[in-house]
């Protein structure tokens, strides 16, 4: 991330951020005195689309209530095929757009283009979206979030047709290891030099992890489970998905060290310091650069940009010592998916890749004291959710020796189910994303316990209640928001979020057989990709309304900055976050200047004290990373997989 800060700031306010549109002279009547001017009104609708047999909704927006409000639906060739009257308000947004409505288009279910178009005491048109298969739809969207991860690799594996990408930070290869590195109270400078504990190592390749050029295994681990489920659910897939997720694996690969029993957590660092004879030490977030530019850099040890070209390698823990267990059980977790997907092809592959699942596992720190080790610093991903990531190691451990005729099979099974039992007696119970798998956990431990393997501490009910637990949530949230979202506007990671919640509901429904959320999470999918108060898809490329500025340093110094052309497609954004949030946006003097920013279209829309923001500077909200695209690859990938021809409760 390029703040150091990112996802850990504290809310440093409320309120509502309404920005009021400006207003002319007042219309007057015959009699001279002022009249009410006519109320303005747009309309939201999923840009990408609907399938035909679920539940639509859009929602027009106007400045003031109105009583009746009549719409249609147009095809492509501009004749109607649905009318209907907007539903009643489902509460304010802002001083500007007082009221919100629901239309319902649930009726729409033959395939084509269409928009809507409200006419009478209001007028108003919406994008065009299609109506299509679930896998028409959602398939081209999971494949280019896949082409997202093909534009964040790092290494010699590059693919030149994303972003013009060369090339990159080769010196990975001969890598130096670091103890761990000491920062000020406020993780915001390193205080003391870095002191090197082993090396050389080769850590090259993988994935940068959000638009910056740092890689760490927390969020690496998540994202390639992530894309080996989506496989796993989808196995024609493709062979990019498959191509994609073995690279992440391989990276994995590379920072297990089996021979020392060594797990190491990070490639660079984002905080610099510990002034030398050159200045202060720069660190990757000081600097607004093609990452191509690292390698050609000219230094010497000591030198101030020394750790830019020559990145450090922080360690877990010292070889042999126990790792932090939410690292153990997600790393674990991707290493025996790995296995149940080559089981049958490849069953050597798949017994090499079980037996690096269970040696990492079996290093866990279960008691472990402190912060647990995400990244250094550890508020770059705050996390104290660890149950949920044995718990997930140990189902797809489990999964893994069953596919191989492994014999210990119950052991990883009994163990899944004493952290799944762990997990659900915590108090700090999540829901789906990079800080809490237990969703993905738990849909594969009932898988296991389907198969006839015992749980030991929990049963298959308990990890069904869980999940509508978590979905629950979601829509108690989701009813008290105008357009039905079940994340929280004025937190980061609200879009990620939206996401999960989605993806929870498609596992629930594979898990349970019941529809009861498949509404639920069409609204969630409809609310992420247009349906919302600032009209814009937050999945680059994806709809008639995106981010074009997104803070991604190779998007921004070698793509397009239009919308069109070579863009950073299929990558998801943070999203609306807290007003407050955006008071100080990220500037460098090498920063292109996108057109989209200059207006800042979207603040008659900022409203419920969030804000949004298309600007290059706004890390905050259009900052794409690794693991908020994983979780959106994954939920679209289920939504291709499913029946598209089932109704969706409402």
């Amino acid at each position: 991330m390029l703040q150091p800060r990112n996802r850990a700031i504290a809310l440093l306010g409320a309120g509502v951020a309404a920005t009021v549109l400006a207003v002319s002279c007042l219309p007057r009547s015959p009699s001279g005195r002022p009249t009410a001017a006519p109320p303005t009104a747009v309309l939201r609708v999923d840009q990408v689309g609907y399938a035909p047999g679920e539940v639509k909704h859009a929602y027009l927006m106007t400045s003031r209530p109105v009583a009746r409000v009549p719409f249609r639906v147009l095809d492509s060739s501009g004749g109607e095929v649905l009318s209907g009257t907007a539903g009643p308000s489902t509460g304010g947004w802002n001083s500007t757009y007082r009221s919100v409505r629901t239309l319902d288009l649930s009726r729409l279910t033959a395939a084509g283009d269409y928009r809507v178009e409200v006419t009478g005491p209001v007028s108003a048109t919406s994008p065009t979206f299609r109506v299509a298969s679930a896998g028409e739809l959602f398939g081209k969207v999971a494949r280019d979030n896949v082409r997202f991860f093909r534009a964040q690799r790092d290494g010699a594996d590059v693919d030149a047709g994303v972003l013009r990408r060369k090339p990159s930070h080769l010196t990975d290869r001969q890598a130096t290891v670091y103890d761990t590195p000491a920062y000020d109270e406020d993780a915001e400078r390193l205080v003391e030099p870095l002191e090197p504990v082993g090396g050389p190592v080769d850590v090259s390749g993988g994935w940068f992890d959000a638009g910056d050029f740092l890689k760490f295994t927390h969020t690496a681990s998540y994202s390639t489970a992530s894309l080996l489920l989506a496989r796993r659910t989808a196995p024609d897939g493709g062979e990019e998905l498959a191509e994609e997720a073995r690279h992440g694996l391989d990276w994995l690969d590379k920072m297990w060290d089996a021979s020392s029993r060594t797990l190491y957590v990070q490639v660079g660092t984002g905080i610099g310091g510990t002034g030398n004879a050159s200045g202060p030490v720069r660190s990757d977030h000081d600097v607004w650069r093609l990452p191509e530019a690292d390698d050609a850099l000219e230094v010497e040890p000591g030198d101030r940009d020394d750790a830019i070209k020559h990145r450090p390698v922080f360690r877990a823990a010292p070889p042999g010592e126990p790792i932090s267990p939410n690292l153990a059980g997600r790393v674990a977790a991707a290493f025996a998916l790995a296995a149940q997907l080559d089981a049958e092809d490849d069953p050597e592959r798949a017994r090499e890749e079980l037996e690096k699942a269970a040696q990492i596992y079996a290093l866990a720190d279960t008691s472990p004291e402190g912060e647990l080790t995400t990244a250094f610093p550890h508020a770059f991903y705050p996390e104290s959710s660890w149950a949920d990531d044995m718990e997930f190691g140990g189902a797809e451990l489990a999964l893994a020796a069953e596919a191989l005729g492994d014999d210990r099979t119950q052991e990883w099974s009994e163990q899944a189910g004493h952290w799944a039992a762990r997990y659900l007696s915590a108090d700090d119970l999540g829901a789906l994303g990079l800080g809490d798998v237990s969703a993905l956990a738990h849909g594969d431990l009932a898988r296991v316990i389907d198969d006839g393997e015992p749980s030991g501490e929990v049963g298959r009910d308990q990890l069904v209640a869980d999940l509508e637990r978590q979905l629950d949530d979601g829509r108690v949230r989701a009813a008290h928001d105008p357009f039905r979202a079940g994340a929280v506007y004025t937190e980061f990671d609200s879009v990620p979020h939206t996401f999960g919640l989605a993806a929870t509901a498609q596992l629930y429904r594979r898990v349970t057989g019941d529809a009861r959320y498949d509404a639920f999470a069409t609204q969630q999918r409809n609310w992420a990709l247009g349906a919302n108060a600032w009209g814009s898809s937050f999945v680059i490329g994806e709809g008639s309304t995106f981010p074009h500025c997104p803070e991604h340093q190779a998007a921004n110094l070698a793509g397009s900055l239009s919308g069109t052309g070579d863009i950073l497609v299929g990558g998801v954004v943070n999203g609306p976050n807290a007003a407050a949030r955006l008071g100080e946006l990220n500037s460098f003097p090498t920063m292109r200047t996108c057109p989209a920013e200059k207006s800042n279209p979207f603040s008659a829309f900022d409203g419920h004290g969030a804000r949004y923001m298309d600007h290059v500077g706004a890390w905050q909200t259009v900052e794409p990373a690794d693991d908020f695209t994983a979780t959106a690859l994954l939920s679209f990938s289920l939504s291709a997989a499913a029946d598209d021809t089932d109704s969706s409760a409402s």
